[in-house]
């Protein structure tokens, strides 16, 4: 499971993910970066940025693999940091996520003072506690070392929690959520992803995922029968084009269709064909075409 980028996603879109971890009222304005100090070729992580000079900038690193050297290496490019942008913040603080104790290096010499300094805040995700008692960032944290039979009732539970909590952008919940478990389960589409956790539609709708499903589908498709598009002399014929787009999805999803049907969509008018083209990828199976017909026409 590549957490980085997992992690990346969790602060860049929900900032007061980091405060939840230290318990603290999340300050307004905050900036999330990831940092490359050029000069060495340093990378931190996550550097959340204070609105003004007078703030705290807090650097952040997700470390779930042992590294004897980490402290080095993450103490070096924090004073680095500190050295070059010294007139943007006026102190700081950092946090190392870890999976579990375990994950920690052997020895902390010769940078144990630093290690046990109020500056430094160490974080074990298995002792935050349990999925309902936390807030949903570190429960999304969480999520992500769970054993692979206990994640699909976990992240079902969530999504449940998305819906039931008054929470902001409920809609970047759901995206981390899918995105953690497909990280996990690599066989699984995203929309089979999507339904595993229990979605509606509308809010699958509302989702990036979904959009991007979609969106790729549909120019893969385009870009298979422009050829044949072209070839039939339709490049003025908007309606025929997308008829064909609508055909060509529902035989890669249901197979052979009935004569009857393909007639059917033949002659739905231009925004019923559009409105199908959208409608399609939620039916899993051809009755639901029908209904949809019935309903529609």
């Amino acid at each position: 499971m590549r957490r980085d980028s997992l992690f990346y996603q969790l602060f860049a879109q929900l900032p007061q993910t980091l405060f939840d971890l230290l318990g603290r009222e999340a300050p307004q304005g905050y900036r999330f970066d990831s940092v490359e100090l050029k000069q060495t070729a340093f990378r931190i992580d996550g550097v959340f940025v204070p609105p003004d000079p007078s703030g705290i900038v807090y650097f952040c690193e997700v470390q779930f693999q042992r590294d004897n050297t980490f402290y080095e290496r993450f103490f070096a490019e924090i004073f680095l940091y500190l050295r070059l942008y010294r007139h943007t913040f006026s102190d700081w603080q950092a946090v190392v996520i870890y999976p579990h104790r375990q994950a920690e290096q052997v020895s902390f010499d010769p940078y144990e003072v630093l290690v046990n300094s109020h500056r430094l805040h160490r974080v074990y995700l298995n002792e935050l506690g349990s999925l309902e008692g936390l807030p949903l960032s570190l429960a999304l944290m969480q999520l992500t070392v769970l054993p692979e039979a206990e994640m699909p009732t976990a992240a079902r539970l969530l999504a449940e929690r998305t819906r039931t909590e008054a929470v902001p952008r409920p809609e970047v919940i759901i995206e981390l959520i899918t995105t953690i478990v497909l990280y996990k389960f690599t066989e699984l589409s995203r929309e089979e992803v999507l339904r595993m956790l229990g979605f509606t539609t509308e809010e699958l709708k509302r989702t990036r995922f979904y959009r991007d499903v979609y969106a790729e589908v549909r120019e893969e498709v385009y870009a298979e029968v422009r050829e044949e598009v072209l070839q039939q002399g339709l490049q003025q014929g908007l309606q025929q084009g997308e008829t064909l787009v609508v055909l060509r999805l529902l035989r890669r999803r249901f197979g052979e269709l009935p004569a009857g049907l393909e007639e059917r969509i033949r002659q739905l008018p231009v925004h019923q064909i559009e409105a199908l083209a959208e409608a399609l990828l939620d039916f899993t199976t051809l009755e639901e075409v029908f209904a949809w017909l019935e309903h529609s026409t």
